[in-house]
């Protein structure tokens, strides 16, 4: 038996510019970092799937709970170093 070499996944990521042409110009974006994150742009790749994790995370990160912003941030930021994530 071979052995098959690994496939590496892909994305079109949208612009910046499509980015920006996109978002809404009277509601405040929460993560305003200076530049597009590519997290963003990967979450506008997709037309079905973007908007339902942005919708679940604005509910995640923002609705009322038992953690307060600073505590679920953390969280965030600890889980996504523990799986090495590059976004």
């Amino acid at each position: 038996m071979t052995e098959q070499p690994e496939k590496e996944a892909w994305v079109s990521l949208p612009s910046s510019e499509e980015v920006l042409a996109q978002m809404p110009r009277n509601k405040p974006f929460p993560y305003d970092f200076g530049f597009i994150s590519a997290m963003r742009r990967l979450l506008m790749a997709h037309d079905r799937i973007g908007p339902a994790m942005l919708s679940l995370f604005a509910q995640v990160m923002f609705e009322p709970g038992f953690l307060t912003r600073r505590e679920r941030e953390m969280v965030a930021a600890v889980a996504a170093a523990a799986q090495d994530c590059h976004y």
